[in-house]
């Protein structure tokens, strides 16, 4: 069974999500982390429950979703996955940084691409990949039937939407996305999103003002 960690980091108030099985085996999603102290909290939490980093998956190469990256690279010596088309997006990450006024040391280097419609694997648990673009050209969901909850990246918040104005972004493909892609699930799924709180796929499709079921 895998159980789920968040953490809030940087100043977008990114949500860095960390997977581990009871084999202590972890996936660390979208590391946001920026400067040392906000490393040490998620390296205090991996030291803490005596996890084996296995690998970095991210929903999309957004700058806040990236700034963790290089640390973890480092400290652990683990691979990093994104879509092919988030390849673009990770290309341009300093200068990405630079507008937002954020210190980037270096552009993480891809070590496999993630493919929609695969299943990936932590031991015996297993992950769906669902490809949700709109608000980034190779935005991906990850998705537990077991665990009924899907991690959407900045795809769907909690009563809202992710933007669809930055490069590669489309408001259409974005609301074809959250019917195709997340309000096709059942609707007890637990949505963990980029940033804000935990909603779900009823509550969503009720009463999300920006797209209705």
């Amino acid at each position: 069974m895998l159980h789920l960690q968040s953490f809030t980091f940087n100043p977008f108030q990114e949500n860095t999500y960390l997977l581990y099985n009871d084999q202590q085996e972890c996936w660390i999603i979208d590391p946001g982390m920026y400067g040392p102290d906000e490393e040490k909290i998620l390296f205090d939490f991996i030291d803490e429950k005596q996890l084996k980093p296995q690998q970095i998956i991210n929903t999309h190469a957004h700058i806040d979703h990236i700034l963790g990256i290089a640390a973890l690279q480092s400290t652990f010596r683990i691979p990093l996955g994104i879509h092919q088309q988030e390849q673009v997006i990770l290309d341009n990450a300093k200068n990405s940084a630079l507008m937002f006024g954020l210190h980037l040391t270096q552009v993480p280097k891809v070590d496999f691409y993630i493919e929609e419609g695969k299943l990936l694997q932590l031991g015996t648990d297993q992950l769906q990949v669902r490809l949700a673009p709109g608000h980034s050209p190779g935005s991906i969901l990850f998705y537990s039937a077991e665990g009924k909850w899907v991690i959407s990246g900045d795809v769907l918040f909690q009563g809202s939407i992710g933007r669809s104005d930055l490069p590669g972004g489309d408001h259409e493909t974005l609301l074809q996305s959250i019917r195709r892609q997340l309000y096709t699930l059942p609707n007890d799924t637990y949505v963990y999103s980029g940033h804000g709180g935990v909603t779900s796929i009823e509550v969503e499709k009720q009463s999300n003002p920006f797209v209705q079921a």
